[in-house]
């Protein structure tokens, strides 16, 4: 009974200690940049629901409920900031306090600041633009593409089409991810090979990253990378400072489901801190039947930080995935069987199976080190590796069947397994003329870089950044029989140094966790198996003088880039062994200067060239068999850049303005050309394609007093086209002979693939406290089908000048809805999009085999446990 008296003793004492250590905290808020009150920004004491606004002088009274605490601060189109307060003694006054425009990083933890190429970094202007972790994570949660994130960008074209999941297209400027840099906190992830951004590979961006900034034309680069486009930055989430985690639980259409949970330990006293991330999701369909897809996203960070010199952080993530797809189809073939009509899926034994599966796993692993030299000098290493693997699977062999009737054009796999079964020999062997199996094209790779900047800065003026880049890759490419389809073996002679009995009995799974280490040796490779080699050296410089009024800045960069195939096939006859080294030269340097009018008005303009070097791939003539190199020698590409713009910023509204010219000389274009009459198959490549992309471009931001609501948008108007004449050659791929070649006018003929012009705009609207809806209408325009180069010289040598498909405009619109509440001290939200709110038709892109539609109405919803 003293027990229970003493405790009861001690409770409430607790509770009047507690009562008469309540104080009041107040405070003013203020706009960093213009120094204006933020009337009504929202004022709320951590975990708790109590909370205030700011009155029309940004002035805020709040009584807390504790003596200690933390109060948070935000407002619409602002970057929020916790302050701790203590009133323990007294009320306490926080003074001023100033909130930055949500377009500022300055509230993300960054490491390797140094190496992360960020438009903030430098004071002269670019075409920028920022989207913040939170309006990733509530728009791209999901089944929503990463690439979805970047969409509400002036002169950003997001191809969604009804593929699978991962295999979106994001062109910025009219020029698609292989002319376009993507850097993962400063690691280019490009690929090395042919330039291209597998989105797949990335599926957990929408999770892990902290902002994505998006650098159209020139950019702030300073690294010598090959950029036409411009940059993509993805900041991820790294080790994290402050203590908590989270767990959340996500459904969509079509059995969409993932969980996801997260926790960060804080920094402690020692130094150290550790962030985890874990999650899951799967779906039987993205829209399109035979589009399944699952896999997982894991991220672990450590971070240690000695003293106020050095920091340290080591990051691992990856994202193990695999996906069904589907591919572009003619019109007709819409019309008969529906717009989810997919000719690569089928069923097996009563379930679902497709001949095209992507399944890929690309562990990405660096270590970034931060040294705070002295006043003038800073240091910023990134040392990173990447090791992917995987593929993607097709068919192999002429046995395939399709479904005969007028339902759909589905494959007959439980046909193809019984036709297989009937035409194998005794041994249960089948051959490539009377068989079909499946095979995976397998892409394993090694990557490793190195990456470093010394800033510096010698007067108040004055800043400069000193660095180099290096990077090793190695490529491994070969086919594997994935499935047997009921036959024992699979006989395939292929090889001409191989018997012609020479069978295939082992299967390899199309599975992104098996991918990692079981994959054919030599002995179980077929159709093709060869390597590449990439060694890629750079150093990079800048200087930038500034003033409150004008800044000026120049900057240059040069690089080295080895190519050398090794083929283990014979193929054409010279497939074996090593190709001769090839080396070429790269570089580009940039300038530009801005000027401020007053503290509202600013005005810019930039200029610059790049000589970038060849992808390696257009560098062989048969990249799977010949280790022959194309004669005469492909040379640099030429792009030459101008830029100029205008920025608002005053009171509640923003205004950014720019034009463009980009002019992309020497440029090399290959495709499949006909037939011929002897079954050999032939290639048309161009060596001197000629590009100009121009055109306009704003965006616009007005947040009225009170912060209830906000409006957003963008346009953009290009004129993209082909200009000047080219050489080109057609050769027989089996032979390597030329059969035709001569030049031909490209002048005129517009460039495909993306919407020309486009339009947006974007609403945020608090309903009440906590509960919040947006919406987002885009439309698209200009929009023209992919251009051939076979259709061009065809039109060429007829006196008459191609012009691609110009596809019908459309227009979309995308809600959304937030709700936030409280479980005791932890918050809560619950976040509900809707894509294609009308389910409006449309075509999105025209390639050479067909249209791609785009995806109908899709929705998903979640609920996010913060602790």
């Amino acid at each position: 009974m003293k027990k229970i008296t003493f405790l009861f003793a001690v409770m409430l004492m607790a509770v009047v200690t507690s009562t008469f250590a309540q104080g009041t905290v107040t405070g003013t808020v203020y706009d960093a940049e213009s120094n204006a009150p933020l009337p009504g920004a929202n004022i709320l004491e951590m975990r708790t629901s109590n909370g205030s606004v700011t009155d029309f002088d940004g002035k805020f009274s709040i009584k807390t409920n504790k003596s200690k605490g933390t109060i948070n601060i935000s407002y619409v189109g602002f970057g929020s900031k916790n302050i701790a307060f203590d009133v323990t003694n007294g009320d306490q006054d926080l003074g001023v306090i100033k909130l930055n425009l949500d377009n500022s990083l300055e509230e993300i933890v960054i490491v390797g600041t140094g190496v992360v190429d960020l438009a903030e970094d430098r004071k002269t202007p670019i075409a920028v633009s920022t989207v913040k972790g939170e309006d990733i994570q509530l728009k791209a949660a999901g089944n929503v593409e990463f690439t979805e994130t970047i969409k509400n960008i002036p002169s950003v074209y997001v191809a969604n089409q009804a593929g699978g999941f991962g295999d979106s297209q994001i062109f910025l400027r009219g020029f698609d991810n292989t002319n376009t840099a993507v850097l993962l906190n400063g690691q280019p992830i490009n690929s090395p090979e042919d330039g291209r951004v597998y989105w797949s590979n990335w599926a957990g961006m929408s999770d892990v990253a902290n902002a994505v900034q998006v650098q159209r034309g020139l950019g702030s680069s300073k690294l010598a990378i090959s950029s036409v486009g411009g940059t993509i930055n993805i900041i991820s989430k790294t080790t994290d400072q402050k203590e908590g985690g989270y767990v959340r639980l996500l459904g969509g259409n079509d059995s969409y489901a993932k969980g996801t949970v997260s926790y960060n330990t804080g920094l402690n006293e020692s130094g150290w801190a550790f962030s985890v991330l874990l999650d899951h999701w799967q779906a039987h369909r993205k829209y399109a039947e035979g589009t399944a897809g699952g896999g997982q996203n894991y991220l672990f960070s450590v971070g240690y930080k000695p003293n106020d010199k050095n920091t340290f952080n080591f990051l691992v993530t990856g994202a193990p995935q695999w996906h069904e797809q589907n591919f572009s189809q003619d019109l007709e073939v819409f019309e008969e069987f529906g717009e989810k009509q997919n000719r690569n899926s089928g069923f097996l034994d009563g379930e679902r199976y497709t001949e095209r599966k992507n399944y890929y796993h690309k562990p990405v692993a660096n270590l970034n080190w931060d040294f705070d030299i002295n006043e003038t000098l800073d240091l910023s290493t990134v040392v990173y590796a990447s090791w992917g693997r995987g593929g993607g699977t097709g068919g192999l062999g002429r046995g395939r069947v399709r479904v005969n009737d007028n339902d759909n054009q589905n494959i007959d796999f439980d046909q193809i397994v019984e036709n297989n079964i009937d035409s194998a020999d005794g041994n249960g062997f089948g051959n490539f003329g009377d068989s079909y199996i499946r095979r995976s094209s397998v892409n394993n790779h090694n990557w490793y870089g190195i990456l470093s900047n010394l800033n510096i800065e010698l007067e108040e003026n004055w800043a400069f950044n000193l660095g180099f880049d290096g990077r090793l890759y190695h490529g491994d490419h070969f086919r594997q029989v994935n499935d047997l389809l009921g036959l024992n073996g699979f006989t395939d002679n292929f090889r001409t140094d191989r018997p012609d009995d020479y069978v295939f009995t082992e299967e390899f799974k199309a599975d992104p966790w098996s991918a990692l280490f079981d994959f054919a040796d030599e002995a179980n490779r077929t159709q093709f198996d060869y390597s590449e080699d990439i060694n890629y050296l750079g150093g990079f410089g800048q200087a930038e003088y500034s003033t409150e009024k004008f800044a000026v800045f120049v900057q240059a960069a040069v690089s080295t880039q080895s190519y050398q195939r090794e083929g283990r096939f014979v193929g054409t006859g010279d497939g074996l062994g090593k190709s001769e080294k090839l080396n070429k030269i790269g570089y580009n340097f940039k300038g530009g200067a801005s000027y401020n009018i007053n503290s509202q008005h600013t005005i810019f303009a930039n200029a610059g060239f790049f000589s970038r070097q060849p992808f390696l791939d257009n560098i062989f003539v048969d990249i799977r068999n010949s280790n022959e190199i194309v004669k005469p020698e492909i040379d640099n590409e030429e792009i030459t850049g101008f830029e100029a713009g205008y920025r608002f910023k005053g009171g509640n509204f923003k205004l950014n303005v720019d034009v463009y010219r980009t002019e992309w000389a020497n440029r090399f274009l290959n495709t499949s050309g006909p037939e011929l009459s002897n079954g050999d198959f032939t290639t048309y490549r161009l060596t001197g394609v000629g590009q100009i992309h121009q055109g306009a471009e704003f965006d616009f931001e007005y947040r009225p007093n009170g912060g209830k609501w906000r409006l957003k948008g963008y346009g953009s108007m290009g004129n993209w086209k082909f200009e000047g004449d080219s050489p080109f050659t057609l050769t027989n791929d089996q032979t390597a002979t030329i059969i035709n070649s001569g030049n031909i006018s490209l002048t005129g003929t517009k460039v495909g693939n993306a919407a020309q012009t486009s339009f947006g705009v974007g609403g945020y609207y608090d309903i009440f406290d906590n509960l919040s809806v947006d919406l987002d209408y885009n439309i698209y325009a200009d929009l023209y089908g992919f251009v051939d180069p076979e259709d061009v010289v065809q039109a060429s040598i007829d006196g008459d000048t191609y012009q691609a498909d110009r596809l019908p405009s459309y227009d979309l619109v995308d809600a959304g809805l937030t709700y936030k509440f409280f479980l005791g001290e932890d918050k809560l939200t619950f976040r509900a999009n809707v894509k294609n709110l009308f389910n409006s038709p449309y075509i999105n892109q025209l390639d050479s085999f067909g249209y791609y539609l785009g995806i109908g109405r899709t929705w998903n919803a979640s609920l996010r446990y913060n602790f």
